[in-house]
């Protein structure tokens, strides 16, 4: 089982829409221009925000934002076959962790297919 941030579109850079929170925690970004930006941006992000598990960054056209709906930000549970098991309503406030945990256990009970 793993565990991953995927970092996508900045939500609130400062050239657009500006949170107080952002600038509280020091994470005040304009929207970068390219790859090179996005990855420098996301980095200082997961520093800034204390993350501790692995992240990974979608690509500058925002393939897995687009296919996964992340925007602002969801939880999701992709069971061993690559199927999505739970997708939280967005974030913070649609993060229900009874809901999540009740997910998990199923998935988990599922018997794995042998390899």
């Amino acid at each position: 089982m793993a565990f991953l941030v995927v970092y996508i579109t900045e939500a609130h850079p400062s050239d657009v829409w500006q949170m107080q929170s952002n600038i509280k925690d020091q994470v005040v970004f304009a929207s970068p221009k390219n790859e090179e930006e996005r990855a420098y941006i996301a980095g200082a992000c997961v520093r800034k925000l204390g993350i501790k598990f692995p992240s990974v960054l979608d690509e500058f056209g925002n393939s897995t934002e687009r296919a996964y709906t992340g925007w602002p930000d969801r939880i999701y549970l992709i069971d061993a076959q690559g199927r999505v098991a739970y997708k939280s309503l967005p974030g913070p406030f649609g993060f229900l962790p009874d809901q999540l945990s009740a997910a998990l256990v199923r998935t988990l009970a599922t018997p794995q297919p042998s390899h």
